[in-house]
């Protein structure tokens, strides 16, 4: 089970990747493009060229975890800033990414009103 802690980050790995990866190629993309630690305890997340398949990549301590999710209808949301490196997320830009939401742009589902 995929536990967030406090010190943990999440990265996005900006382009498309290829899905026929496994832990090791995923490990040696984060190496080679992202310049990272595939061991650090962080999460890569990793997005195919339909944009409809997400993996994710994660050392808890004992070994890699590797998670996929696919969406039945819609795309998961990426950066178009560039083609390789990462873009850090919040914890909460990551459960609306995996929720097929547009995290960049959230908007609030109320608005304050004026005190009087």
């Amino acid at each position: 089970m995929l536990s967030l802690h406090a010190g943990m980050r999440v990265h996005l790995a900006l382009g498309a990747t290829d899905m026929r990866k496994g832990f090791d190629g995923l490990a040696a993309q984060v190496q080679t493009v992202l310049k990272a630690d595939p061991f650090s305890g962080h999460l890569f997340l990793f997005r195919g060229r339909r944009g409809d398949l997400l993996k994710a990549l994660w050392w808890d301590g004992q070994g890699l975890v590797l998670l996929a999710k696919r969406l039945e209808k819609g795309r998961f949301i990426w950066p178009t800033i560039a083609r390789e490196g990462a873009v850090t997320l919040t914890t909460a830009q990551m459960a609306m990414l995996l929720e097929g939401l547009d995290w960049r742009t959230p908007t609030p589902s109320w608005k304050p009103e004026i005190a009087v």
